[in-house]
């Protein structure tokens, strides 16, 4: 990692600071909202801890037990389901004995499933659901052997959000409704069993049983597990990597500096309340950069590029430890706080580890972006707090509530000056650690603690598009790429040693429409484009090469699609091939080879594009 004076003179700082992680108490749960994505009905019988036992199939391609509910309320019970085959409910007073009662599965939405309502007998305060669930259950991908790194073993991982773990939890699936759990997890001899939970094993048992417990509420949608031929390579400090053994050393390199961004983060917001970071690199089907599970982030192995150029996708995910496990958005209307908030911590994180023009410039980029995406979104799509009744959340995934959300939080900061806004934010935390918020109840907690604050907050989360008022954002180091590319269309000759992914992606982003063949194969020549072991780098090149039809570029635009199934770099390529006629065709060509090798999520989302 290559750090600027001033990170190094923060970082000097903050690995002389106190890091001992402490375990706030929980608080009682704050008013249960309405949630449009789920049937729970916590207002009369709530969930507060589950205990899953759980076999691993993987000749079946199916997880089957039983949960344990531990409920408040005189019921009935209502869980989330989605494809689930439910075998038998019971209830107890003790936890001890259980009695069969007779449940009603309800009627099917395409989005929701359907609701488990299970009446309870005066006094009940345990449930026991006994399921199996689908092989095509849209949390679970299963793996052959060949779909991942070592080609040795199956895999299995699991993606809860925002509302895929009912698929194989019968659950209450709102963000609002956090719960603890036990787990015991069954799978075949010498297989590694990891979770989003204290993993206190480091290698497989031989048995193929494992016990987890999570003490500390969590959301629904950050329950996951990982079962497969995993190991574990201790870092340092609080944070170590797991992975494929075909992968460890590459992921144990990148990942060397991953403790001092733990401490980092904790010199700016406060302690770190989930004991150990660690990372578990998956494999390259997965469908999104990362995801924040507590204490295990899961992550896509496109990161690990030998050079650390994109671990700051880390700093993205561990800052999630604060803005979205700790305090969570309570629907998914309010997913904005959760991503909006992360990504200005993310930023300011990066801004210790790498000075402030190399964050100011991350930003910069990541606004040009949402800009682009933003003048093709409805009007309704440009909210910060989206009405998403009858729609799939997933529709609210866009750039709004990352960029957007962390243009506003910028805005305060600004407004309020950064010392003040650094104590607003650590008050944020610690008054509702392991809750769930809405943005009304963020809204009130900014006016209580900046009563004169200049800022139309309504404007910015309830109106469209960007305020004229919003700060500007803008790099030196994106103005020396803005010269060497007006060089370049000279015919003369450039300079891009030193060149981070996001000043690469500022260059060919901005080549002209009319760049020639000729062109591209000298810029291609010198700087090995086509050939790059960056995938952010390299999606941005394989774009262009589609719309210019590049044919040096072509394989590897095919080997990409059949080995990455991160959503964020395939999805774009469909979409440039699916422009034209005979693009289409291929596209339709490419994806029906590679779509048994990604996961539902990215597979539904492209399928759809190329139905259009």
């Amino acid at each position: 990692m290559r750090v600027s004076t001033t990170a190094a003179a923060g970082l000097a700082i903050i690995l002389l600071a106190s890091c001992s992680p402490k375990i706030q108490q929980e608080k009682p749960r704050l008013p249960l909202p309405k949630d449009v994505h789920s049937y729970a009905n916590p207002e009369q019988a709530v969930v507060s801890h589950l205990d899953l036992s759980l076999r691993v199939d993987f000749e079946r391609k199916v997880l089957n037990g039983s949960v344990i509910h531990s409920v408040t309320g005189k019921g009935p019970l209502v869980l989330d389901t989605k494809d689930l085959t439910i075998f038998k409910t019971e209830t107890s007073v003790d936890g001890q004995v259980y009695r069969p009662i007779e449940f009603k599965l309800g009627a099917s939405d395409k989005i929701l499933g359907a609701p488990l309502e299970i009446p309870l007998p005066e006094g009940s305060k345990f449930v026991r659901v006994s399921y199996e669930t689908s092989p095509t259950a849209v949390a679970l991908q299963w793996l052959t052997p060949e779909q991942t790194a070592g080609k040795s073993a199956p895999y299995l991982y699991t993606q809860g959000q925002p509302i895929y773990t009912r698929s194989w939890i019968p659950l209450q699936d709102s963000p609002a409704i956090r719960v603890t759990f036990k787990a015991k997890i069954q799978t075949q001899p010498n297989f590694f069993v990891v979770m989003g939970a204290p993993n206190d094993q480091r290698t497989a048992a031989p048995t193929g049983d494992y016990s987890f417990d999570m003490n500390q509420s969590i959301p629904p949608y950050l329950i996951s597990m990982a079962v497969g031929e995993i190991q574990f390579r201790l870092i340092g400090g609080r944070t170590g990597v797991y992975t494929e053994k075909l992968m460890l050393d590459a992921a144990n390199k990148e990942f060397v500096d991953l403790n001092s961004m733990v401490q980092a983060a904790e010199q700016l917001f406060g302690s770190y309340r989930w004991d150990r970071y660690d990372v578990l690199i998956l494999p390259p089907s997965f469908p999104i950069g990362g995801m924040e599970n507590p204490r295990l982030t899961f992550a896509t192995p496109t990161i690990l590029t030998g050079d650390k150029s994109l671990v700051s996708l880390i700093s993205h995910e561990l800052a999630h430890s604060w803005s979205g496990n700790l305090v969570t958005n309570a629907t998914w209307s309010d997913f904005w706080l959760n991503e909006g908030i992360t990504t200005y911590v993310e930023r300011r994180i990066q801004e210790v580890l790498f000075g402030r023009q190399r964050s100011e410039m991350e930003f910069a980029v990541e606004i040009a972006e949402l800009n682009q995406e933003m003048a093709t979104l409805p009007a309704k799509d440009q909210l910060l707090h989206i009405d998403l009744k009858g729609r799939d959340p997933e529709e609210g995934v866009t750039l709004v509530p990352y960029v957007k959300g962390a243009l506003l939080i910028r805005a305060i900061e600004d407004a309020v000056g950064r010392d003040r806004f650094d104590l607003f934010l650590r008050a944020y935390f610690d008054k509702f650690a392991f809750q769930s918020i809405t943005t009304e109840g963020f809204e009130n907690f900014v006016k209580e603690k900046f009563p004169d604050l200049k800022l139309d907050l309504k404007e910015w989360i309830y109106k469209p598009g960007i305020p004229a008022s919003a700060p500007k954002i803008s790099s030196y180091l994106l103005s020396e790429v803005d010269v060497e590319l007006e060089k370049w269309k000279k015919g003369q000759a450039i300079r891009v040693i030193e060149w981070v992914p996001q000043q690469w992606l500022h260059f060919l982003r901005a080549l002209p429409d009319n760049i020639t063949l000729d062109q591209m194969a000298s810029l291609d020549k010198q700087y090995r484009l086509t050939k790059t072991g960056n995938s952010e780098i390299l999606d941005a090149w394989l774009i262009l090469s589609i719309r210019h039809k590049y044919a040096p570029a072509q394989p590897r635009l095919e080997e990409f699609l059949q080995t990455v199934g991160r959503q964020k770099f395939i999805k774009p390529l469909y979409e440039e091939l699916a422009k034209t006629p005979d693009g289409k065709a291929r596209a339709k060509a490419l994806f029906a080879k590679n779509k048994a090798a990604y996961h539902p999520i990215a597979a539904s989302s492209i399928e759809a594009l190329l139905a259009k």
